[in-house]
């Protein structure tokens, strides 16, 4: 049985699914993991792999969805990306990283695309 927390975290990621499929996103793979690292949606948009990292946030209390993406956090999903690149026999790709950001404060959802959020990061 999920939390309340672990719902919501679900609810948000398939509101991600749907809105970039409705933004003309192929979806490709959702939570793969690694040793390394999630990523909570692997994408195409023509002819570019998408990583996408979906935050949502219900209050306003620690800050927005978008920021919500710490360096440590571009490591792991930059080292989770390379892993799947290598074992999907991808290693040139033309790839980015993109965040769903969801905020649900004050009882409206609203839900934006930050594209090529970060870049790869290492170390």
């Amino acid at each position: 049985m999920l939390n309340r927390q672990q719902q919501f975290g679900k609810r948000s990621e398939r509101l991600a699914l749907n809105y970039l499929k409705l933004k003309g996103y192929r979806i490709v793979e959702t939570n793969y993991r690694s040793s390394v690292g999630e990523i909570d949606i692997i994408a195409r948009e023509k002819d570019t792999l998408v990583f996408v990292e979906v935050k949502a946030r219900s209050s306003s209390r620690f800050g927005n969805a978008k920021g919500a993406v710490t360096p440590t956090k571009q490591r792991k999903i930059s080292m989770a990306a390379l892993d799947y690149l290598k074992r999907s026999g991808q290693p040139e790709a033309r790839a980015r990283f993109d965040v769903v950001a969801i905020d649900t404060a004050a009882g409206k959802t609203a839900i934006e695309i930050v594209k090529n959020a970060f870049t790869l990061a290492y170390g």
